[in-house]
């Protein structure tokens, strides 16, 4: 197979490069850092890998990566690219917060319509969006990361029950973890209060996955609990508990 995945610098995008490539699979590697990718060619040496150097964050952009790579028979598409930023909605920054949901909203939002219009065409093709249990919540203190994640989960639990009404050998698949232990928290400017998931073992547990064209991956059993449990309990309580767990979150910034 030929697999695409962007935000594939580090975290759960280099970790599912990794594994994909243990399986023989061409690899396009997208992300801003051009060294953390060229590093990542190196290493992945047993197998072709083109590395592409491009912030994701610009509609452009977007397109242009698009454009380049629409006749190459893209195989399976990996959304991976996003970021967050801890805080109360008031304080945080709108331009940090804008530039959030162009890159975890639009850029999977396009890059997904484009690529599903070519897999639907010729009925085949995989796509894997990286959400979160967040998708499935409302967060106090991480809103808009959660209202991003809320954004893609159902959308892309949509697209998969629009492809199984239609008997279509295209899969789209969800991965929803809880906290993982990538760079995520450097970014966001907060520390997860609860044990983080491995992010290598989240990566091949979502690749697997989606092979087995599971709508939603939920890596842990932790996290299938927290999930399930959202049904039960009112929204005003989600509510508090969230805005709680999100308050004991230390800011690594305030660390240093």
């Amino acid at each position: 197979m030929k697999v695409l995945i962007t935000g594939a610098s580090s975290g759960i995008g280099r970790d599912m490069a990794r594994y994909l490539a243990t399986q023989g699979h061409e690899l396009i590697l997208v992300a801003r850092r051009k060294e953390r990718l060229e590093e990542l060619k190196e290493e992945l040496n047993n197998v072709k890998v083109t590395v592409v150097s491009m912030d994701l964050s610009k509609e452009s952009n977007v397109y242009k990566l698009y454009d380049r790579f629409k006749d190459d028979n893209i195989d399976f598409l990996i959304n991976n690219a996003g970021f967050g930023l801890f805080g109360l909605f008031h304080e945080t920054d709108l331009d940090t917060e804008l530039k959030m949901i162009d890159l975890n909203i639009k850029c999977y939002h396009i890059l997904t319509k484009l690529f599903l219009q070519d897999f639907v065409k010729r009925n085949y093709g995989y796509i894997l969006n990286v959400c979160s249990s967040a998708g499935f919540m409302a967060g106090p203190r991480l809103n808009t990361y959660y209202a991003t994640k809320n954004y893609i989960t159902k959308l892309t639990m949509a697209i998969n029950e629009e492809l199984r009404q239609m008997d279509s050998n295209v899969v789209i698949s969800a991965l929803c973890p809880g906290p993982v232990s990538t760079e995520f928290n450097d970014v966001a400017h907060g520390k997860f209060s609860v044990k983080e998931a491995n992010s290598q073992m989240v990566a091949k547990y979502a690749i697997d996955k989606t092979m087995e064209r599971k709508m939603i991956i939920i890596p842990t059993f932790r996290m299938k609990l927290a999930i399930f449990g959202t049904r039960l309990i009112p929204y005003r309580l989600q509510l508090i508990i969230a805005y709680h767990i999100q308050k004991r979150k230390e800011s690594k910034k305030a660390k240093k």
